[in-house]
């Protein structure tokens, strides 16, 4: 098991090394630089090469790469042109609310998607698992982004159940029970959103695998030997059929990284993904390079722990 953990982190540290090689170089290839927009149009040209020299901004890529890595190794990913402050203490603040964000989502798309997935396969060929698989259709012929302004306009518009901006209402003292309340009230449609997408993708393999782990031969012994029906799906049948759940953890984060950038422009909810958003068109190029790598690494790291967890639900497929 050890042996399998330390191969796969052997691999993933030359990843994360040419991951942040591609992000550098294509932050580099944007057109403008972090001054374009935030200088007077009518300066001199030499005004500004002497304020892009001053700020290391004509300096050789590999210059500018070396010096990116060593202080992004000390936790240090430079200042932010846009912000006026280190991008350290701007990820901070924007971090919390996209790691709440995406702890939320997959709460509720696990808690949708394995009933579904369960009823959707014991059940399967009835009016209900007709039903259950109807809803997967949809969702995945429904754009993310669609969707989203969907349940904006109608949960927090027409009905008004729900905060349609922001992170929590303003005037609150952090650690108060309003504060704490607010915050949940303001995550839960942003999440909903994700995941009643997110969901069908999941419940989908999970009644998939049901449904081919039902005709099993040892599923098919377990019931010649009188074992109660209970027992045969909770032990046999479900224990197995969990797999592809731990298998498409690293895809779930995935799809949380590219959903955020949707989903948190949509409801203005200050995260991860607006901040990439805003720091693209104003080239923040300090900002872009942070966040690029932090998903890019949590993608990396959710692939690790899916194989990670894999193993361990089915010693089968363990590398040894």
């Amino acid at each position: 098991m050890w042996k399998f953990v330390v191969r796969r982190l052997l691999i993933t540290f030359p990843q994360l090394i040419l991951l942040s090689l591609i992000i550098f170089l294509m932050a580099q290839a944007m057109p403008g630089d972090a001054l374009t927009g935030l200088v007077d149009p009518n300066l001199s040209f030499e005004a500004k090469e002497e304020l892009r020299e001053k700020l290391g901004l004509n300096a050789p890529w590999h210059v500018k790469y070396a010096e990116w890595v060593s202080g992004v190794v000390q936790g240090d990913f430079g200042e932010s042109f846009r912000f006026k402050m280190p991008v350290t203490e701007l990820l901070e603040q924007r971090l919390w609310n996209s790691f709440l964000l995406g702890v939320m989502t997959l709460v509720f798309t696990y808690v949708i998607a394995i009933p579904l997935g369960i009823i959707s396969g014991r059940y399967n060929d009835t009016i209900l698992d007709s039903s259950i698989t109807g809803y997967t259709y949809i969702g995945f012929a429904t754009p993310l982004f669609i969707f989203a302004l969907i349940m904006l306009f109608v949960f927090g518009y027409q009905l008004q159940w729900f905060p349609t901006s922001g992170s929590v209402a303003p005037g609150l003292q952090p650690g108060s029970m309003e504060y704490i309340l607010s915050k949940f009230n303001h995550l839960l449609l942003p999440a909903l959103s994700m995941a009643l997408i997110q969901t069908v993708s999941t419940v989908q393999y999970l009644r998939s695998e049901i449904v081919d782990t039902k005709q099993r031969e040892f599923v098919i012994t377990a019931r010649a030997k009188g074992a109660s029906e209970s027992r045969v799906y909770n032990k046999h049948i479900l224990r197995n059929s969990l797999l592809p759940i731990a298998a498409f953890f690293g895809y779930e984060i995935s799809f949380l990284i590219t959903g955020t950038l949707f989903v948190e422009q949509i409801f203005a909810y200050p995260g991860m993904g607006l901040l990439f958003l805003e720091s693209i068109n104003l080239r923040d190029y300090s900002v872009v390079n942070a966040v690029v790598l932090l998903f890019g690494a949590a993608a990396i790291f959710g692939a690790l722990l899916s194989d990670i967890i894999l193993s361990i639900v089915d010693p089968r497929i363990r590398i040894k």
